[in-house]
């Protein structure tokens, strides 16, 4: 295998990992403050995690927490230190799970299960976007398989731009610039060549994300691509906007109760999800700090039947290939080769991390003078067999 690259950290000013703690995280919690009218307690909790993460050094769950054990277990010694100097994808995981903490999440209480990101959730359920895409998907019924195909995986693709924690910092809704990686025919003929396909898809985020996400499904279904689907979700609120299994079902109704095709394609979502043929597991691996390489035995043993398993988003891609700074060009099979089924990556551009890309790409890029890791302007469909 390729030399492994150093972790990405945050102690780099402007740098992109830096701008989410110091602009990103602010912001969010403002918002979160402003959302919801949390009592004195939880409003100062909140701003001492911020000052912390500024200026302090990372603390410890309180001993009581449910899952300690949990934390202590993943932690790399990094307790103790600099939010800023541990690995950016450990310390804003660990992050996420500490704002369930300062509002008293998993304690009890009126505030207990209360998903403070749920109110930014729905709310973007009932936007004209969401009303225009719904109403699309009647276009999309009058075309071909193949062209069904495309459509579908690209608005699965781009839908990744709807991250509500990327558009806190960024203009994610500008238009769609370029595929900078394209194996989608590899995902085909993967499902068209088994007998037997099930996959396997590792949500990202909620709302007009895991709409389009719930649409594919949908098609692979009915197209006979895939004769089950397992949908992997977060048990709790994390990175904003991913998806829950209560997110699941608030963007199921809101596809049924749309017009036309719409309601159809919710109807056959519904039914398949009460006879079995979609299925919805969790696991807490999936709000842990660490790469996929630290899969634990049960949920490796649940991944490896799979025909394909599809990850969605940019902090699965991340978890993939591993957070670190590796040469765009280093080989995305030669990194995943040890996940333990065919894995495709649906992925819109928002951190650092790029691997699987030609060399003429990467110049092509580079010359543009732009953030491009970064803007979310840019996406890719990477498949390991």
């Amino acid at each position: 295998m390729t030399n492994v690259a150093d972790a990405i950290v945050s102690d780099q000013p402007d740098s992109f990992a830096w701008g989410v703690w110091n602009k990103r995280h602010p912001v969010l919690i403002k918002q979160i403050q402003e959302a919801f009218p949390y009592p004195a307690e939880a409003r100062g909790n909140l701003d001492a995690l911020l000052e912390e993460t500024l200026s302090g050094t990372i603390q410890r769950l309180p001993v009581d927490a449910h899952d300690y054990a949990l934390w202590e277990e993943w932690d790399r010694g990094w307790y103790g230190g600099s939010w800023l100097s541990a690995p950016f994808l450990w310390a804003e995981s660990f992050f996420y799970r500490r704002l369930l903490e300062a509002v008293g999440y998993f304690r009890p209480g009126a505030w207990r299960g209360i998903d403070l990101f749920g109110s930014a959730k729905r709310a973007e359920l009932d936007t004209q976007a969401v009303e225009t895409e719904l109403a699309a998907l009647d276009d999309v019924a009058g075309l071909g398989l193949a062209e069904q195909r495309r459509a579908l995986l690209l608005a699965a693709l781009w839908g990744n731009r709807a991250d509500l924690g990327f558009r806190i910092t960024a203009a994610a809704e500008g238009p769609a610039t370029d595929l900078v990686a394209d194996d989608s025919g590899l995902i085909w003929s993967l499902l068209d060549t088994a007998e037997d396909p099930v996959v396997h898809l590792v949500t990202d985020n909620s709302g007009r994300e895991l709409l389009a996400d719930l649409i594919l499904v949908d098609h692979l279904l009915a197209t006979g691509a895939a004769a089950r689907v397992v949908m992997h979700l977060k048990p709790q609120p994390y990175y904003v906007s991913d998806a829950t299994g209560a997110d699941v079902l608030d963007v199921l109704r809101r596809i049924t109760r749309a017009p036309g095709t719409a309601a159809k394609t919710g109807q056959r979502l519904w039914a398949a999800l009460a006879d079995g043929t979609i299925s919805l597991r969790t696991h807490a691996f999936w709000c842990a700090p660490l790469s996929f390489r630290h899969l634990p035995a049960d949920l490796a043993a649940d991944l490896a039947p799979a025909t394909l398993t599809i990850l969605k988003g940019d902090l699965n891609h991340r978890r993939l290939v591993g957070d670190r700074a590796w040469p765009p060009t280093t080989q995305f099979a030669e990194l995943t080769a040890y996940f333990p089924s065919p894995v495709a990556t649906l992925r819109t551009l928002k951190s650092d991390v790029a691997v699987g890309l030609t060399p003429p790409t990467v110049a092509r890029l580079d010359a543009t003078g732009t953030a491009w890791r970064t803007s979310g302007e840019y996406a890719l469909i990477q498949v390991r067999r």
